[in-house]
């Protein structure tokens, strides 16, 4: 995906840098619907390197959009440990869903 990620920016002339980790191993959330349940395996997961965001407008790249959880949680640590001035979101695709 940071090749991806990469390609877009050089393409547009915005930088990209990878400054949000996982802070445990994480499993697929892919088969997990139950909405708590998605934010509790998403709760305390991601943290990110402050210098990176500090101030900044961060745009939040993603290959997949299915339920949101994920991007809220990692827009929720850019914004109050990276102290980013604010967060975007761009998917390339999105899940369908039978519900």
């Amino acid at each position: 995906m940071l090749v991806l990620a990469t390609g877009i920016g050089s393409a547009v002339g915005l930088p990209v840098t990878s400054c949000v980790t996982t802070t445990r191993p994480t499993t697929q959330l892919k088969g997990v619907t139950d909405p708590d349940q998605r934010k509790a395996l998403l709760d305390g997961l991601y943290t990110v390197e402050q210098s990176q965001t500090f101030g900044k407008r961060v745009l939040l790249f993603d290959d997949l959009f299915r339920s949101g959880s994920t991007m809220n949680a990692i827009t929720n640590v850019l914004l109050a440990e990276g102290k980013a001035n604010s967060v975007s979101v761009l998917t390339i695709t999105r899940t369908r869903s039978n519900q």
